[in-house]
């Protein structure tokens, strides 16, 4: 029986969607019909049944993918046998999200790596549902999560149920990102109904646990702006917002040097539902190595950075 079966199954598994999970594993859809089909044959059972929104487990599909994924977990911990001693290894995977201070953290830990030790990091800025599903799915140690403490308890549900641990990085409100020739620049405050002019950027990839996708979009747009652009990373947000003066974006505190770089203010704006967290996740019981804890040290130091700036 091929393993690497296994690892397709949960896939589909995971995004509910032959098609969808064919590419992120880089392959046709048909391919990956076939295999799925070759897998259920060999196993004599059906693991997915097709419904209106997808396809899911079938009883003994959900049985089978239970033992598929322990067996996946043992064969990644027989593969790292083969590493090498880890005193000499430098290795971190870790996801992010689009969050300017924890990239910063990012970077000045990896300038203070052991330059003749091997290193392999492994960062993927992401959404919520992804840093989680990167861990259980895709061999990451950590991840950071990123939500408003409006639906905090579907998160922490959801981390319970997949058995992760968590640890509050810092809550804090999003500020108002702008060029400094936006309208509202040299106000001395402002009010958020007071943007409903100008153009909203969005982060087009959040998601919240048992909130379709739909329904996450709309609790993140502002209803009185009828002018956004969605965008899935943070280098091209910065520039819209140099270029574009009538834009701006709801973010977390964002370092000094990112501002002069591009141009940029922020701006407090008390808004509805704006308070939020960033939080560390792990698998339950994980136990920190020494690279790890430097790391982790490196984001608070560089959350400290940012949090005792002045904001206006």
């Amino acid at each position: 029986m091929n393993t690497l079966y296994f690892k397709y199954a949960v896939e589909v598994e995971r995004f509910g969607s032959i098609t969808q999970a064919a590419d992120n594993l880089y392959m046709a859809q048909p391919n990956l019909s076939k295999a799925i089909k070759e897998l259920e044959d060999s196993l004599g059972i059906s693991i997915f049944k097709r419904t209106s929104k997808g396809v899911i487990p079938t009883q003994k599909g959900a049985e089978f993918l239970v033992y598929a994924k322990n067996i996946l977990a043992q064969l990644h911990k027989m593969e790292s046998l083969n590493n090498k001693d880890e005193s000499s290894r430098q290795c971190i995977n870790i996801s992010i999200p689009h969050g300017s201070y924890i990239a910063d953290g990012i970077t000045k830990f990896i300038s203070k790596l052991d330059q003749d030790k091997e290193i392999t990091v492994n960062v993927k800025e992401t959404n919520s549902m992804e840093a989680i599903n990167n861990i259980i799915y895709d061999k990451f140690d950590l991840g950071i999560i990123r939500y408003q403490t409006a639906y905090e308890n579907y998160f922490l549900d959801y981390l319970a149920d997949k058995d992760f641990g968590y640890d509050l990085i810092w809550e804090y409100e999003f500020l108002a990102l702008m060029s400094k020739h936006h309208p509202l620049a040299s106000s001395e405050e402002f009010h958020y109904s007071d943007l409903d002019s100008s153009m909203e950027i969005i982060h087009g990839d959040m998601t919240v646990p048992y909130i379709s996708a739909v329904e996450s979009k709309k609790t993140r747009e502002s209803a009185h702006i009828n002018k956004r652009i969605y965008v899935y990373e943070r280098c091209i947000q910065f520039d819209l917002l140099s270029h574009i003066p009538s834009a701006f974006m709801w973010v977390s505190p964002i370092p000094h040097k990112l501002l002069e770089r591009y141009g940029l203010i922020q701006r407090k704006c008390p808004a509805p539902d704006h308070q939020c967290k960033d939080v560390l996740i792990y698998p339950k019981g994980y136990k920190f190595t020494a690279l790890d804890k430097k790391l982790i040290d490196k984001l608070y130091e560089a959350k400290n950075q940012v949090a005792y700036q002045e904001y206006y």
